[in-house]
């Protein structure tokens, strides 16, 4: 019964990641980044793969340095490939059964399929800032092969237009320009 209500509860740390993201939409980027490392150094570099791989995604967004940025979204897909055991949707086409996921539970898992999609597209648009096109073509082959996990909702629609948007970029063979490339970024 207390394991039962403890699923239930909601996730403290993602709660504070959520709140955080909030401070950073609003304009302050440098506390932002600020509080998110804060608790990347309480979480640590061994803390649960879920907490990770949210942290480190929105870490990504609040860098100055698109080296930065890159290393953030680098850490993003290691945490996610940790819960699937090292297999992506991008890589292969399929995603992994729920029930293969560890602890983190049918939602986390759900949640980290659902991320694939954005953590891809997150790393082609940091390739492409770096004048990387070819690593940025890999990475939006791979978010637009894990896109049918992906709901017919705003986020799932965004992040598919965003990829579009980058493919089309790609096709053209022309990178940088320094627009925002990324995806609406989601919590898992």
């Amino acid at each position: 019964m207390a394991e039962r209500q403890e699923q239930a509860a909601p996730d403290a740390l993602l709660t504070r990641i959520g709140q955080i993201v909030m401070l950073h939409h609003g304009g302050d980027r440098e506390e932002a980044r600020d509080r998110l490392l804060g608790l990347w150094a309480e979480l640590g570099e061994d803390g649960d793969p879920l907490h990770r791989c949210t942290l480190a995604h929105y870490l990504a967004d609040t860098q100055d340095d698109p080296t930065d940025e890159l290393a953030w979204d680098l850490r993003a897909l290691s945490a996610a490939d940790e819960l699937g055991d090292g297999r992506d949707a991008g890589e292969s086409g399929e995603t992994k059964d729920s029930g293969d996921i560890g602890n983190v539970g049918q939602e986390g898992a759900i949640a980290i399929r659902a991320f694939y999609p954005s953590l891809h597209l997150n790393l082609a648009a940091d390739y492409v800032k770096l004048d990387r096109p070819d690593a940025a073509r890999t990475h939006i082959r791979r978010a637009r092969s894990a896109c049918s996990v992906l709901a017919d909702d705003g986020y799932g629609n965004g992040v598919r237009a965003a990829i579009g948007r980058l493919e089309l970029r790609l096709g053209d063979g022309g990178v940088g320009g320094g627009e925002s490339w990324g995806p609406p970024r989601q919590r898992p």
